[in-house]
């Protein structure tokens, strides 16, 4: 089965799972997990921060650092298609009493800092007190533009916010940049990287920032329920997903290059984006069940809607995209495209 949902449906490689299963472990609530600790001290030496603490998934690193910024009754700033904000069960307002204030994104995916400017709030009682702006790199698969990057923190920092950077895939703006990835995370007060999705590892996300930042996340995490036991076992494995998976990245990105140029040629297929390991395309409206239909007993699983979205990973090989285009072109020779 060729699964393009999302790149979180990857399998751990058999290399990985005999790093797991030789992982070194402890308790890691008390401290004691060598190689949680491993672990984190390598992702933030590589994110150029000071520290860095495990969480079982993005959506809790998120959380955590919102926590960490913002009292109740404060607010954050995030697109309107933010995952933070649209996608992760409204977990700031539900757990922490805090307030979203959605910017609509322009066309490039970015927040036009007018608007960002003009949604920030003071000190008036009237109002929630904004305390950070929250980004996200990649957003649907494209690359946060560097000036903008810089612009949007300085921003930030002329209103005394925090600024807090959603990197589910900054690994593949890492790659596809090619910039280290502390450039990219260079003037953010913190940085969720998660590993689950294209680095492959079956779970786990690392939130960095300076000690002081970290060590109240931690507190944090222990009142989400993420402070887990021997964890090492976890951690394992995305260390070795640092190791061994973050320059194959690439080929994600050549595989989504090669499947968007394919799709192009196809009558009915419309491709409106495809950056790094995404593709974007539109079926019309009344094909978009027919064609989930088509896929699946062909071994295709994708998600079919007003917009679809097609998502390499390392579970795709490069003789998966003939089979893919052949069943997307059976699909339109059958419908009459």
């Amino acid at each position: 089965m060729i699964d393009l949902r999302s790149d979180t449906v990857t399998r751990p490689t058999p290399a990985m799972r005999e790093a797991m299963a030789r992982a070194e472990v402890g308790d890691d609530v008390w401290g004691d997990d060598p190689t949680v600790a491993v672990l984190e001290a390598a992702v933030a030496e590589r994110a150029g921060k000071a520290a860095g603490l495990f969480l079982p998934s993005g959506t809790q690193s998120n959380l955590a650092a919102l926590l960490t910024h913002c009292q109740r009754g404060d607010e954050f700033i995030a697109g309107q298609l933010a995952h933070l904000y649209r996608d992760e069960g409204g977990g700031a307002a539900a757990l922490g009493g805090i307030q979203a204030q959605p910017i609509e994104h322009a066309p490039d995916g970015s927040l036009p800092l007018d608007k960002v400017q003009a949604a920030i709030k003071g000190a008036d009682i009237h109002h929630a007190r904004t305390r950070l702006l929250a980004l996200e790199n990649t957003f649907r698969g494209r690359v946060l533009p560097a000036d903008y990057q810089a612009e949007a923190l300085a921003l930030a920092r002329v209103h005394g916010l925090a600024t807090h950077l959603d990197g589910a895939r900054l690994f593949n703006a890492a790659v596809a940049s090619g910039r280290p990835l502390a450039d990219l995370c260079q003037g953010f007060d913190s940085v969720s990287l998660c590993f689950s999705k294209g680095l492959g590892a079956p779970v786990g996300s690392v939130l960095v920032g300076d000690a002081a930042l970290i060590a109240r996340a931690r507190r944090w995490r222990k009142t989400l329920g993420g402070g887990m036991r021997q964890v090492g076992i976890l951690a394992a494995g995305c260390h070795h997903a640092l190791e061994h998976h973050v320059e194959r990245l690439a080929e994600d990105h050549a595989h989504a290059r090669q499947l968007a140029e394919g799709l192009a040629d196809i009558d009915g297929i419309s491709v409106q984006a495809c950056d790094t390991n995404m593709v974007f395309l539109a079926v019309p409206e009344a094909d978009g069940r027919a064609l989930e239909a088509h896929l699946a007993p062909r071994g295709i699983l994708a998600a079919v809607g007003a917009t679809t979205r097609l998502v390499l990973h390392l579970d795709v090989g490069d003789d998966d995209i003939p089979r893919i285009l052949a069943a997307f072109r059976s699909f339109s020779a059958r419908s009459g495209a």
